[in-house]
């Protein structure tokens, strides 16, 4: 192996290991601090790539897509906690299995119906399908390193708006005791909506970047949601950082 396959090869691991950590960041968040078990997380990747492809598709412009699909997959996560997700919190984690293992059938039947069993492609614009040189002679595609920028910006954002922001103080803290928090005010409700949302976010912002990479289809984010579960076991239920290092170790690895 040269040196420049190798070098390009290791820049693909970091990549494919980012874009892992924003799945597995999102499950974290719901698994690790919410204590619910939510196996239709992969279901929220495959959302956020269809509704940036079938955007991109109707906007005619690869970054209007990308926008518009970012809230999208925040308030569809959103939805999905308060007409399901919320009344499941109080069952035991074989209920909430099946429940989520049902969600995941009824997605991927749904985008089906919607969408066709056919797989979509998201094109990229010519801005981004250009190659920058990480060494002399060495170019690498643009897109793929954008995504490691954004994946990392996303990462650092991850672990500041848990351990530093007093939002992340509450969830904890509502995590830890419920009760307790709800007697000081802060509605529990509410919050565990709001982190729903965003691990869901967080997902569909993977698929976004996947959705160029790969071939948008249904089911596609099943796969990945095993390599999160992996991710976020090693690196340890509940910690950011712990994913993140465990993330990069498995796509490099993968």
């Amino acid at each position: 192996m040269t040196f420049t396959l190798f070098l390009e090869q290791a820049f693909n691991g970091f990549q494919a290991g980012i874009t892992l950590f924003l799945i597995a960041a999102g499950l974290t968040l719901i698994l690790g601090i919410m204590d619910f078990v939510f196996l239709a997380h992969g279901s929220q990747v495959m959302i956020g790539a269809y509704a940036a492809a079938s955007l991109t598709a109707l906007t005619q412009n690869f970054y209007l897509g990308i926008i518009f699909a970012i809230p999208i997959t925040f308030f569809a996560g959103y939805a999905l906690e308060y007409l399901i997700i919320r009344h499941l919190y109080k069952r035991d984690h074989m209920e909430q299995v099946l429940a989520t293992f049902g969600l995941i059938l009824f997605f991927n039947e749904a985008i089906r119906v919607g969408f066709g069993p056919a797989a979509l492609h998201s094109n990229l614009p010519a801005s981004l399908s250009g190659f920058v040189y990480i060494l002399p002679e060495i170019p690498y595609p643009e897109f793929r390193l954008l995504v490691i920028l954004i994946g990392f910006a996303c990462a650092v954002g991850i672990h500041v708006l848990v351990s530093r922001t007093r939002l992340g103080a509450t969830v904890r803290a509502g995590a830890s005791n419920a009760a307790m928090t709800a007697a000081l005010g802060v509605n529990i409700t509410r919050l565990r909506r709001l982190v729903f949302a965003i691990g869901a976010c967080f997902a569909g912002v993977a698929g976004m970047m996947l959705g160029p990479l790969t071939s948008v289809e249904p089911g596609m984010g099943e796969p990945l949601l095993i390599l999160s579960l992996v991710v976020i076991i090693i690196g340890g239920i509940g910690s950011v950082r712990g994913a993140f290092i465990a993330a990069i170790i498995v796509g490099m690895v993968d």
